[in-house]
């Protein structure tokens, strides 16, 4: 399996330590979500989000309610030579739209074959296990370089603090 390229480079400052994460394998039947936190810099798959427009937005809304993430992370994927596609806006789009709903720092991850190695390991649910992927390769990225090494949306206020 080709290795997985790192993230692109971040806009916001480093978080501090100890921060709880939401991460998301964007699909647009399913989400799959899993929780971290840098503490311990791991992740857990949770669940596979079938339901789509606001019900969707309305099952995320209660899971940020239930864990009280610091901030989200959104997986987006690429061609395998770092192109763009379809998939690519869609994923930024949705980590959009977290942003402007949730108003929650927005973290996105090159996310290329996640859902292949959620597959080959096993994984009963690949959505969720993709997502914990995704989750763990930001929470690496951020624990090496002691700031997140991917693209980041944030409020001002966020920003500031």
């Amino acid at each position: 399996m080709p290795e997985r390229p790192a993230p692109r480079p971040g806009l916001a400052a480093s978080p501090s330590r100890h921060q709880s994460y939401l991460s998301f394998d964007y699909g647009t039947r399913r989400v799959g979500v899993a929780t971290g936190n840098s503490l311990m810099g791991l992740a857990q798959p949770l669940k596979t989000l079938s339901v789509e427009g606001d019900a969707r937005f309305a099952a995320i809304a209660d899971l940020i309610s239930q864990w009280q993430p610091s901030a989200l992370v959104v997986g987006v994927p690429f061609h395998p030579d770092g192109a763009a596609h379809d998939n690519t806006r869609r994923a930024q789009r949705f980590a959009r739209q977290l942003h402007g709903r949730f108003h929650l720092p927005v973290h996105e991850v090159d996310e290329r074959y996640t859902t292949t190695e959620a597959l080959a390991a096993g994984a009963a649910d690949a959505d969720a296990a993709a997502a914990a992927l995704i989750l763990e390769q930001f929470l690496r990225s951020a624990a090496a370089t002691d700031e997140p090494s991917s693209s980041t949306m944030q409020d001002p206020a966020h920003a500031a603090a």
